[in-house]
């Protein structure tokens, strides 16, 4: 299950649209490593005045990494986390999450490049 959904957010759901923030306190509480590691990026964005910030650090536990994995991979999800924060996000692997200024089209496209993927492997991520 990707997400622990509080009843009341549920029965909300059934009757119709849900607000971003009602979803993004949803994923907040679902996914606490994940959110954490996204909004440290998100004030490392906003702090540097650079186009992008990438996560290099490996989650610390494999239910971490699901965290990760989860937020990632569902496209409502990482939706939701963009439009928050107002930033783009990528994904290369298990730890390799890079946020990007929504104007920075080529420092993400460059991020997202079949070239950026294949740099980026190593033995040990091979399972991540």
């Amino acid at each position: 299950m990707s997400l622990t959904v509080p009843p009341e957010l549920l029965e909300k759901a059934q009757q119709g649209p849900v607000s971003d923030d009602d979803f993004v306190t949803c994923i907040q509480t679902s996914l606490p490593y994940a959110w954490g590691m996204i909004e440290r990026l998100a004030k490392e964005l906003d702090a540097s005045g650079d186009a992008s910030v990438q996560n290099l650090e490996a989650p610390p536990t494999a239910t971490d990494q699901g965290e990760v994995f989860r937020l990632v991979g569902s496209d409502a999800m990482r939706g939701a986390v963009q439009r928050h924060f107002g930033v783009r996000l990528a994904f290369q692997n298990c730890h390799k999450v890079g946020l990007f200024r929504p104007e920075a089209t080529e420092e993400y496209e460059r991020f997202i490049s079949p070239r950026a993927q294949l740099l980026n492997q190593r033995p040990e991520l091979v399972n991540c």
